[in-house]
């Protein structure tokens, strides 16, 4: 999650250069060729079913083709920091769809977790200093302001997606390997990705870009689609759906580290607040109950250890 938080706030001076669907393409073209040896099935495990086919097919296009164009088309309209802050809200959204989709139960503080979580992206909302970083045109702040709202509505559908990844991801582990997700995921995303890509770079100056962006766009390729799916997947293995929502504090967390300390934005007082509120909501929606922390620490309920 961290790795996810750093690529959300770096994809935003790529998707400057490039356009976001050729920007997914190579994503996961690059991604491709770095796993191509994980796509062999390997002799233990089971044919895919029908079934778990289709789950692969929703993992990618929501996990990563829809995630993809939805996270850096947000972020181009806004700042890495509101980013940060709307996808504070992906711990509540992971714990609402487990209780959906899963059948987990969810307590009445997760539910207030979520009404955090909005509180908070409603406050950003509000926010003049976003538009720092807005689509930077040179209309300026008025083409800013008018697009700021489709940056965080196309980052709420992000947080949806990710969520959804989450809990499909913890079905497909029960079936396959880690290496064999990430490399089936990251196929059907370079399926989904090839007709718009192909398209857009038959047009595209591929001369004019500098060698530092092409280093950015291995590390984005390889933490996107390699490094954080399998980490996700192999954790999500041990970890409940619902309790892998804790992790993704670390989100956030980094998308505003490195906007701030590697792409010059600030944080504004509005925006601290709505950091604020969207974490106290995380802290909401994922702290262990009592009874989970005596349960993991063996104490009988009626002790006063």
């Amino acid at each position: 999650m961290s790795l996810v938080g750093s690529y959300v706030a770096l994809s935003k001076p790529l998707a400057a250069i490039f356009p976001v669907l050729l920007l997914a393409w190579l994503r996961f073209g690059i991604g491709g060729l770095a796993m191509w040896r994980w796509l062999k099935k390997p002799a233990d495990e089971p044919p895919l079913t029908p079934q778990t086919r289709r789950l692969l097919f929703l993992e990618s296009f929501l996990g990563n083709f829809l995630f993809t164009l939805c996270m850096i088309s947000g972020v181009k309209l806004t700042t890495a920091v509101s980013a940060g802050v709307i996808m504070a809200a992906i711990p509540a959204a992971v714990a609402v769809l487990s209780w959906l989709f899963l059948r987990e139960q969810v307590p009445s503080r997760v539910w207030a977790g979520v009404a955090c979580a909005v509180l908070g992206i409603g406050l950003l909302s509000l926010s003049n200093s976003q538009l720092h970083g807005g689509v930077g045109t040179a209309s300026g702040a008025d083409s800013a302001q008018n697009l700021s709202w489709l940056g965080n509505l196309l980052l709420i559908g992000a947080v949806l997606c990710e969520a959804s990844y989450a809990v499909i991801g913890k079905k497909l582990t029960g079936s396959l390997t880690p290496r064999r997700i990430s490399a089936l995921i990251n196929l059907w995303g370079f399926a989904l990705a090839t007709p718009a890509g192909l398209w857009l770079a038959w047009g595209f100056d591929f001369g004019a870009v500098r060698g530092g962006t092409w280093v950015l766009l291995v590390f984005y390729a390889l933490a996107a689609c390699m490094w954080t799916v399998w980490l996700w997947m192999t954790g999500l293995k041990s970890v409940p759906a619902a309790q892998a929502g804790v992790f993704t504090v670390m989100l956030p967390i980094s998308a505003a580290l490195v906007g701030v300390g590697v792409l010059g934005e600030q944080l504004g007082g509005l925006q601290l607040m709505a950091f604020a509120i969207a974490l106290a909501g995380v802290l909401l929606a994922t702290l262990p109950s009592r009874a989970a922390w005596r349960l993991a620490r063996r104490v009988p309920p009626g002790s006063r250890k």
